[in-house]
């Protein structure tokens, strides 16, 4: 694609390497088979072809982003399935991250949008904030079953219905603390605890620790990590202070004691670690360290892949249909490691049709673009059912929660299910691998 960015424009780092990932593009449209808006809309301006245009007008003439724009980038997912399949490796994902902190500094939204995303953004990477938020969530259901549903807002309504009837208590997993490995050490290990991950399902990251004690890695909770900054970065707001405290936690423990790795077992927060690297590549004081804690930063079905699976100390055998998050597939391109694992711990792996095509999670996307996002839900379940599983596995919180809700909308039984007469559970695959290798039962199997 031929560009026309003036010599002034091409000295801001961003809009150079935007101009760089435009020129790459030789607009095949062989993205636009593979982009769930796209196959949901059959509009080419949301289509990843359609959206490279319109940012290309807006950043190369410089000018604010307009309400047409604006409505087409925000429908984009940031599922990344575009990247996956482009030929000429199109970076799309740092370009619209560019369009998004565009629009960001010179559109002004309508309030109740501008309200919701400084709401999103101010609560989720706060667990504390997100703990109480999701209690109030309670008592606002019960206020909005008064009102007719026409007069609530369309995000209003589907925030208040993704808040989960019971918070789980909070875990002393999350604090800072090393935990010892079982047996002959091999690794020292960082693990990222998160932000709304340990808030929804605490019970991950007590699996992560204990599979990874057990197969002989200590496991470091450093004091000053938190927040990976990719709901905050997705909102196209600034999430370097994030990353930044990451960084510098971290750093401290590779110059300390070591690390051998970061594991991430939330993968949407894993492909936005892997990419401090880039994030940082003009700051002359954390460049260095970006880039190795990107380096150093593993999926947990990564890690587990390089350590080898003990055998499994209780027969399991279901049949499990493992969803493969946008995030892991297409942004961190680890597609084989998961299902190994489950296979290694004795379940039966099954694909999901259409499996490169996104739930409709994507971060904060269902709770913005709640209709959109209700549709791919809804085509993610049937596609699920067809495969008639006990249970469903997949490796990250907002999927998990995503698909949930759908099976749990649906009200389909998978026949023989474990649980007969309830609906298909849905469950991270580190607690599968966790009870496979002698951890407790799921919660969500029991």
């Amino acid at each position: 694609m031929q560009t026309n960015f003036s010599p002034a424009q091409l000295a801001d780092p961003d809009t150079a390497e935007s101009a760089k990932i435009l020129r790459a593009c030789v607009h095949c449209g062989f993205c636009t088979a593979t982009c769930p808006t796209y196959v949901e809309l059959g509009d080419e301006l949301d289509s990843p072809r359609g959206r490279i245009y319109l940012i290309k007008d807006m950043l190369e003439n410089d000018r604010p982003a307009d309400a047409e724009t604006v409505k087409h980038i925000d429908r984009c997912l940031s599922c990344l399935a575009c990247m996956t399949t482009c030929p000429s490796g199109v970076n799309y994902m740092h370009l619209v991250d560019h369009a998004r902190h565009h629009i960001e500094a010179t559109y002004r939204r309508p309030w109740p949008d501008r309200a919701m995303r400084a709401l999103l953004g101010a609560v989720l990477p706060r667990p504390g904030l997100f703990r109480l938020a999701l209690r109030g969530a309670r008592l606002g259901r019960m206020l909005t079953r008064t009102v007719p549903a026409a007069l609530i807002p369309a995000q209003l309504r589907t925030l208040l219905e993704l808040a989960p009837e019971r918070v789980p208590a909070r875990s002393r997993v999350d604090e800072p603390k090393v935990y010892r490995a079982q047996g002959r050490r091999v690794r020292r290990v960082a693990l990222l605890t998160g932000c709304a991950q340990q808030v929804l399902a605490p019970a991950v990251n007590e699996a992560t620790v204990r599979l990874l004690t057990r197969h002989g890695c200590e496991v470091v909770v450093a004091r000053g990590s938190g927040c990976c900054g990719a709901l905050t970065h997705h909102l196209g707001r600034d999430a370097h202070g994030y990353a930044r405290d990451n960084i510098l936690a971290w750093t401290r423990e590779i110059n300390g004691r070591g690390l051998d790795a970061i594991v991430i077992n939330a993968s949407g927060c894993g492909t936005t670690v892997k990419d401090y690297g880039f994030m940082f590549r003009d700051d002359p004081e954390l460049a260095g360290p970006a880039r190795l804690v990107s380096e150093r930063t593993r999926d947990i079905s990564e890690l587990m892949s390089e350590l080898g699976l003990r055998t499994p100390v209780r027969e399991t055998g279901q049949r499990v249909a493992y969803h493969s998050a946008c995030s892991l597939q297409h942004g961190q391109r680890v597609t084989k490691a998961p299902k190994r694992l489950l296979a290694a711990a004795g379940f039966s792996v099954v694909d999901i049709p259409e499996g490169h095509l996104c739930c409709g999670s994507a971060g904060t996307y269902n709770m913005l673009q709640p209709e959109i996002a209700g549709r791919l839900r809804e085509r993610k379940v049937a596609n699920i059912e067809k495969m008639a599983p006990d249970l469903v596995a997949a490796g990250n919180i907002g999927c998990i929660n995503q698909i949930a809700q759908g099976l749990q909308a649906s009200g389909k039984v998978a026949p023989g299910s474990v649980a007969s007469g309830s609906r298909v559970p849905v469950v991270h695959t580190v607690e599968l691998l966790d009870w496979a290798t002698g951890g407790p039962k799921p919660a969500a199997l029991a």
